[in-house]
């Protein structure tokens, strides 16, 4: 599982018949202190996440077990809303 952040969301009039009526959205890999590691992708949402909030997702064939259809060509899904993290800083150990 990773830390992302949602900037965006994705509509796709067209997709496999298994996404629809799934909600793609855009995340920003991040850091526990919020900084930004690596390039954006975008995720099927299975939590109601939103812009501007903190979530984890898990990629790879652990994601497509999230989603709602077990066919479904997941690469990326959201799996939780972060509500905090607790992360003390590695010069503090």
């Amino acid at each position: 599982m990773m830390l992302g952040r949602i900037t965006g969301h994705v509509v796709a009039t067209r997709k496999d018949e298994h996404l629809i009526g799934t909600k793609l959205l855009i995340v920003q890999p991040i850091l526990p202190d919020g900084a930004p590691a690596g390039q954006p992708l975008v995720a099927v949402d299975t939590v109601g996440a939103g812009i501007g909030e903190m979530i984890i997702y898990a990629v790879g064939s652990v994601a497509s077990r999230a989603a709602q259809h077990p066919d479904a060509p997941v690469d990326a899904a959201i799996i939780g809303i972060v509500d905090s993290v607790d992360c003390p800083r590695a010069g503090g150990l």
